[in-house]
């Protein structure tokens, strides 16, 4: 797996913690939902918001960004919570193999390009399975169960 990171400006970490805190709430934008992880250092709940993708009845978690700090503490945790802070909800995290994200990252692409273009180097809702599955190393993609 590829360690790379696009960390966000102060303007996107800045939203990003406004639309967190509704996601937290209950109100989705645009898809998001609140998730927490443990931290894999401190042990400490640690909240982000992410795209929630649900393909064929599976919920799948795509980092556009690479490998962050909630991608790293995932892997470490194998467990987050999902939903709104009253009401999380528990799941099992399994990251899938680069073989299996080129679906997942092209409907991943087709929902939310217009936001996350910045970040995919390159890639665009039409790219062939051979573009994905080149680049698929770079975005960590789970499965949530």
């Amino acid at each position: 797996m590829a360690a790379g990171y696009d960390r966000p400006n102060a303007a996107a970490r800045f939203a990003n913690a406004v639309i967190r805190t509704l996601a937290e709430a209950g109100i989705s934008i645009a898809g998001t939902r609140a998730i927490s992880v443990r931290g894999r250092k401190s042990g400490k709940r640690r909240g982000v918001v992410i795209n929630l993708l649900t393909v064929d009845g599976v919920d799948y978690l795509v980092a556009p960004r690479g490998t962050t700090e909630w991608v790293r503490n995932v892997r470490a945790a194998g467990e987050i919570e999902v939903g709104p802070r009253w009401r999380p909800r528990p799941a099992r995290a399994t990251e899938l193999s680069d073989d299996d994200k080129p679906e997942v990252l092209r409907r991943y692409l087709q929902r939310w390009y217009w936001q996350v273009k910045g970040y995919v180097a390159g890639l665009t809702p039409g790219s062939s399975d051979d573009e994905l599955r080149a680049a698929a190393s770079s975005f960590p993609v789970f499965s949530l169960r």
